[in-house]
């Protein structure tokens, strides 16, 4: 385990090596003259966090069509497990029709959510990705292209599904302090499935002190 008691002075030491001491920047990024530099400043409990990182996945049975959970009980408890005092937790969907995003979590905002994002992604529209049949196999598909072929008839025609997880985003990450997440009274860690029914899973990261 390495000591933020080493790691921090050593860092500040190369800023201050690279930077002037009389140098400062405006909000835009460049040189103001005449400026004072912001000191940064650390408590002694801070120093004597030490390093620490975990990893965990999480799985979740989702419903049919376009559903929508809130996974915050199960991430605060991870967070809890982990002891990190200070950091950050980063949750990731591995699934490209899965989607992680913060707000609140009410009924009709659920609803609200799933007739807005079905009619920015229609799922009737003529997508090309939904055209199966004309989908490329990759070069080493055991079996060749006729094993490829009877793949695509069990893939589920669902370009809307991926759509609207670009426009949701896949991962959130949150801050830690005092060991706990710092986010909004009614902000919650939604998971937006779009593709459904299926057995997701999700990618928990917490890095920081402990």
């Amino acid at each position: 385990m390495v000591s933020l008691r080493v790691l921090v002075p050593a860092i500040m030491a190369t800023a201050i090596a690279i930077v002037s001491p009389s140098a400062a920047f405006s909000t835009t990024g460049l040189p103001r003259h005449g400026s004072s530099m912001t000191r940064l400043s650390m408590s002694k409990d801070d120093a004597d966090l030490k390093f620490m990182t975990h990893y965990e996945e999480i799985q979740l049975s989702t419903d049919h069509g376009m559903s929508v959970f809130d996974i915050t009980p199960q991430i605060e408890a991870i967070v809890e497990q982990s002891g990190c005092q200070e950091g950050t937790v980063t949750v990731l969907s591995k699934h490209s029709t899965l989607s992680v995003s913060i707000n609140e979590m009410e009924g009709r905002l659920v609803d609200d959510i799933r007739q807005y994002f079905l009619t920015l992604a229609p799922p009737g529209s003529p997508y090309l990705h939904n055209d199966l049949d004309y989908r490329v196999g990759p070069p080493d598909w055991p079996g060749g292209d006729e094993a490829w072929r009877e793949f695509r008839r069990t893939q589920p025609v669902n370009t809307h599904s991926h759509l609207i997880a670009m426009m949701l985003g896949t991962s959130e990450c949150i801050p830690i302090s005092d060991g706990a997440m710092k986010k909004g009274k009614y902000q919650s860690i939604l998971v937006v499935d779009m593709d459904g029914p299926k057995d997701r899973g999700l990618a928990v990261q917490i890095t920081g002190g402990k």
